[in-house]
């Protein structure tokens, strides 16, 4: 894209869309579980529109490559989280005694280590047709290739997790 200043624009604009569709997402779930139906619909709603302008957004960008690219892109990505973004906020959490983002961080470190592993090995066999399911653990968004008998980060029994 020649002009920067909107590349920029679009960018920033991803960020913000991507962050409210998570935020809204939370309140819908919080919503619902105060039993404010209502009130969960439209901040579902608002949460898959903020996806859609989000997507539109990082499209226009010229972001989205082919598929080996954006599988490299995210072993990057996942690389760079576990490798030096948490385990530098954990040191932060750790000497502020701050027990429950030690606790996020980690779970959050671990899993991103392994999702940088599945994305390799999704790279490294691109061309393979045969079929590969995915289950994830709901509570610390660890992902295996077979459903386990409980979740080695987080101890979660495999029957939570939720195959894709």
């Amino acid at each position: 894209m020649e002009n920067q200043k909107t590349l920029k624009n679009l960018m920033e604009a991803f960020a913000g869309e991507s962050q409210a569709n998570r935020k809204y997402l939370a309140y819908s779930q919080k919503a619902e579980s105060d039993g404010k139906k209502n009130a969960a619909k439209l901040f579902k709603a608002a949460s898959d529109a903020e996806t859609l302008h989000a997507l539109k957004h990082f499209e226009v960008a010229g972001k989205i490559k082919g598929t080996a690219e954006n599988l490299q892109d995210a072993v990057n990505g996942e690389n760079h989280e576990y490798q030096s973004m948490y385990p530098e906020f954990l040191e932060d959490a750790k000497a502020e005694g701050n027990k429950e983002a030690i606790r996020t961080f980690t779970y959050a470190l671990k899993a991103e280590e392994v999702h940088a592993r599945l994305y390799q090995e999704a790279l490294e066999n691109i061309d393979d047709e045969k079929e590969v399911f995915y289950y994830l653990c709901p509570v610390c968004g660890n992902i295996e290739k077979s459903r386990p008998d409980k979740c080695f980060i987080c101890g979660v029994p495999g029957e939570k997790f939720i195959k894709y």
